[in-house]
């Protein structure tokens, strides 16, 4: 199964992003995800899961801005990304905890 991450970019504080996250290669559906973050020198730190019955769960520095969601019949995994502040630039990582794989990591900066 391969994670092919998308939607990274350059955006302004106060404006959106939509990160994407797609497994090929697996029939399985309805599967736990998680978005993880890393900043320059800062350790790698869960932003936000979304459970197998599709709870999701938000780290408290982004909750109320980011929105988990899931598309079972994609087999893929999205962060929607409002309201965003230069302290959420860092590489973005899609988690797939029924395999424990990870996507490649895309970048998202934001500029103030």
């Amino acid at each position: 199964v391969q994670l092919v991450e998308s939607g990274g970019g350059l955006v302004q504080a106060g404006g959106s992003l939509r990160l994407s996250c797609a497994a090929s290669g697996s029939t399985y559906s309805f599967n736990p995800w998680d978005w993880y973050r890393q900043a320059p020198g800062k350790q790698r730190e869960l932003v936000a899961s979304i459970s197998g019955g599709g709870r999701p769960n938000y780290a408290d520095s982004v909750k109320g801005r980011f929105t988990i969601s899931r598309d079972n019949t994609k087999n893929a995994v999205y962060l929607q990304m409002n309201s965003v502040k230069p302290e959420d630039t860092a590489v973005y990582y899609c988690y797939a905890q029924w395999i424990g794989s990870w996507g490649q990591g895309i970048q998202v900066t934001v500029s103030s």
